[in-house]
């Protein structure tokens, strides 16, 4: 998509799902319970979308790779193997920022 305002009903009715590693599109498929593919943009300055993708991986939520590598990707990939994302718990972080800003 050039652009579109969301993509929740695509995402609603998507089987896989194959975005770039930007966090808020990495949080939004997860959240859904999406199985997600991230393909790095390795041309990105400090590239802080591998070290997404990397971690994400690592803890077995996603599969990752480059453009060039995207087709074996889809080729041996084992969806099974991807563990759901656990739900946000932004209490928690509405609680630190109270106590740090001493609200409570």
């Amino acid at each position: 998509f050039r652009f579109k305002d969301s993509l929740a009903e695509e995402l609603q009715s998507a089987e896989l799902v194959i975005s770039h590693a930007g966090a808020g599109s990495c949080l939004e498929t997860l959240e859904k319970g999406k199985p997600l593919i991230v393909v790095i943009n390795d041309k990105l300055m400090d590239n802080h979308q591998l070290e997404l993708a990397k971690q994400l991986h690592r803890d077995g939520y996603v599969l990752y790779c480059n453009c060039s590598t995207l087709v074996e990707t889809l080729q041996s990939m084992d969806l099974s193997a991807l563990k759901p994302f656990p739900p946000g718990q932004p209490e928690k972080f509405a609680s630190f920022l109270d106590k740090v800003f001493g609200l409570k």
